[in-house]
């Protein structure tokens, strides 16, 4: 029987590691999951690194395991547990679940079966698809619509992608131009370098014909009222000189702003995770449902239809990965989105077994 596992952790200095831990225990409607690989999310777990790592005053005293997402291969499954059996291949998701571990327990409900064709590091990557996907939800496109996102990172990539497949034209605005490279080469209709701030109000006109972007999605993390002014002013205009569209606020960015007359017509809207159903424990451990004729997207279904995009192309997630690497070395890529984000993205950690 299982009792320990290994765990990618970060150290309050910022510095990532790998400790050894009980396995957690295998409750009513959890699965045990021997994990093949994670994804790293370097904006939300590598702010707080970013933020000490360097300062030489600081000494190591505590690490916190990290991670939400990963796959591999279900090996025990506990008491209630209906949607899956021993053997099944799933994708998984979840803060304090889907952890950097070689072992995860996880609420049945945050798995999903894998299509055959999606590698485990192809699944890795679900939690923050189907983040990118509630976002576009929220937006409520329409066919030909115009957007912009802000933020090129892997949340900003997959939003642009899936605005597109809802038939968007999708605009990718970030200050590294290797994000941008990315987007481009992977099909993202335009990009604009956020530096560029001279030449930005004419490419977006050009690249919306004059009208202005429908929507926008913030897919950033630091202070954003300035960055919201700007955006604001690259939306659609009506004639009596009022802005409108809608912008939705996916990453954890701050901001300040003045209402009414002060933003127009603007609908800012809150895009918080993956959808219905998650952080509800009862629902995560199949207890109760959110019926499909009422909910037709729950965090399940979605992470469903990101598989069903992964596996039939739509959305090849292999274009963002930049770095794969066994878990051993997880201080080397921190260190990398930390230091060199002009040549990072995604990270997939490798679990040996």
């Amino acid at each position: 029987m299982l009792n320990q596992r290994l765990v990618g952790a970060l150290d309050d200095t910022g510095h990532g590691c790998v400790i050894s831990q009980p396995m957690p225990e295998l409750k009513k409607g959890y699965v045990l999951v021997k994990v093949y690989a994670s994804l790293i999310s370097p904006g939300t777990e590598l702010s707080g690194a970013k933020k000490v790592r360097g300062n030489k005053t600081l000494k190591p005293t505590k690490v916190m395991p990290f991670g939400y997402q990963n796959a591999g291969e279900v090996i025990a499954i506990g008491e209630g547990v209906t949607d899956f059996k021993i053997g099944d291949r799933v994708s998984c998701m979840g803060a304090g679940f889907a952890q950097h571990a070689n072992y995860a327990v996880v609420p049945q409900k945050l798995c999903c079966l894998m299509p055959d064709n999606v590698s485990w590091e192809e699944g890795a990557y679900v939690h923050l698809v189907v983040t990118s996907l509630n976002a576009i939800r929220r937006l409520q496109p329409e066919i030909g619509e115009y957007l912009l996102v802000v933020g090129m990172g892997i949340v900003g990539q997959f939003a642009a992608r899936i605005g597109q497949l809802a038939g968007a034209y999708a605009m990718g605005c970030d200050v590294h131009d290797f994000r941008l490279g990315i987007a481009t080469k992977w099909g993202i209709d335009g990009t604009i370098c956020a530096k560029d701030a001279a030449g930005c109000e004419k490419i977006c006109a050009d690249f919306t014909r004059g009208r202005g972007f429908d929507m926008a999605v913030m897919a950033f993390g630091e202070e954003g009222t300035e960055v919201i002014k700007n955006v604001a002013k690259l939306m659609k205009v009506t004639p009596d000189t009022h802005h409108m569209g809608r912008i939705g606020l996916v990453g954890g960015l701050s901001a300040t702003s003045t209402w009414g007359a002060g933003l127009g017509n603007l609908d800012l809207r809150s895009c918080a995770r993956t959808g219905p159903g998650y952080h509800d424990a009862a629902w995560e451990i199949g207890e109760s449902s959110y019926p499909d004729v009422f909910v037709r997207w729950t965090t399940r279904s979605n992470m469903e239809l990101a598989l069903r995009f992964i596996s039939e192309g739509k959305i090849d997630v292999t274009k963002l990965t930049t770095h794969r690497v066994p878990l051993r070395d997880i201080d080397d890529v921190v260190a990398a989105h930390i230091d060199n984000p002009n040549a990072t993205l995604g990270t997939v950690l490798l679990m040996d077994h």
